[in-house]
């Protein structure tokens, strides 16, 4: 499980790397293809890592790279 997991976070951090503007949280399942579920891990993961912003703006969260 923990290979998934390490492999969502290089998939969400890659998307991150390639987009112009913060993403928002809901969308990073559709964009990696990744189930919601693995792709909040994945998230957990780099956030752990200390490689991710996560940014309220209104009732929406958005995440970019450091």
């Amino acid at each position: 499980m923990n290979d998934t997991i390490g492999q969502a976070a290089g998939q969400i951090w890659h998307l991150l790397a390639n987009s112009a503007e913060p993403v928002n949280i809901t969308d990073i399942p559709k964009k990696t293809k990744l189930t919601a579920q693995i792709a909040y891990q994945g998230l957990g993961w780099l956030a752990c890592e200390h490689k991710v912003n996560y940014i309220q703006k209104g009732r929406s969260i958005l995440i970019s790279l450091k």
